[in-house]
């Protein structure tokens, strides 16, 4: 699997990235999602992926993760985020919590350090404050984590960049979330980030038809895909897939896309797709218009 720069860092990362939200619901006391969560962790690895993503407000994906991937701990680049209690004593962003939940995301993953360790969408009100920084700093300071982001969207996100604090981005860039397409990746470019694409197919929110998917997060995509209505959305499912995820990759500073999914075969699948790599100019250049000519001021990135 075909793989590009990490900003300035010194990672090489498969352009496709396994990502843990997934899996959180599923039960380590039961056998069948032992099995589930084996088969996929060791496909992706097998199929080529080096980028697993996850967090700690995902449920079980964290121990999930230690628990059936820190023995190939060599064969990834770790990424997790931090910020929310999630189970810990105290306020989202508290500086006290927010060190406990690095040391906590370690040990649920059974390693001694991160590659990545991301602010899981704080506000810009929070980042001026400085002191959800100076905590990661510090992790990083202390060997715990090689590298530092933010993940968010919009003005939150800019600022994040502006600051010149992190060594990544991870924000939203599908077909339906184009936002920051023109007014954050050319920031984080200019910068030198590495840049992780969340929702690159845009949750397949079209495969929902006329009526709005279960997933909530999907919905805001179904209504803008409705109105942009691309032609290519009606091919074979794979096709119009292989198109979403090759438009993603193709956005200039884009590292790597985070997919999630249940199906083990799916990481092949998802390889063979982006064989052809990334779209032709031109095909690019009608989806982006069309984007301009249809979308509203308020259709902005979707944390």
């Amino acid at each position: 699997m075909e793989k590009r720069p990490f900003g300035k860092t010194d990672m090489n990362v498969s352009v496709l990235g396994f990502g843990g939200a997934e899996i959180g619901s599923l039960d380590p006391r039961r056998s069948e999602d032992v099995h589930t969560v084996e088969n996929l962790l060791h496909s992706a690895l097998d199929a080529g992926l080096n980028v697993i993503d996850t967090a700690e407000c995902y449920g079980n994906s964290e121990e999930w993760i230690g628990l059936v991937a820190s023995k190939r701990r060599d064969d990834f680049y770790l990424f997790s985020k931090c910020g929310h209690a999630s189970g810990l004593e105290g306020e989202d962003w508290d500086p006290v919590l927010l060190a406990e939940s690095i040391d906590r995301s370690l040990k649920r993953l059974k390693t001694d350090y991160l590659d990545l360790i991301q602010l899981h969408s704080c506000s810009e009100e929070t980042l001026r404050q400085g002191e959800v920084i100076e905590v990661l700093k510090r992790a990083k300071e202390a060997g715990k984590v090689r590298y530092i982001g933010y993940s968010g969207e919009n003005e939150a996100a800019l600022y994040a960049i502006r600051t010149g604090a992190f060594d990544s981005l991870q924000t939203s860039v599908n077909l339906a979330d184009q936002h920051g397409i023109d007014r954050i990746l050319p920031e984080a470019r200019d910068r030198e980030m590495g840049v992780i694409a969340k929702r690159p197919i845009a949750n397949v929110a079209w495969a929902s038809g006329d009526k709005p998917p279960a997933n909530e997060y999907a919905t805001e995509y179904w209504r803008r895909l409705r109105e942009l209505n691309y032609a290519f959305l009606e091919e074979h499912p794979q096709d119009a897939v292989a198109t979403a995820l090759r438009f993603t990759l193709s956005m200039n500073g884009v590292s790597t896309a985070i997919v999630g999914t249940r199906n083990p075969e799916r990481w092949v699948q998802n390889a063979r797709l982006l064989e052809k790599g990334e779209l032709s100019p031109g095909i690019i250049r009608e989806i982006r218009e069309r984007w301009a000519t249809v979308a509203s001021n308020d259709w902005v990135g979707q944390i």
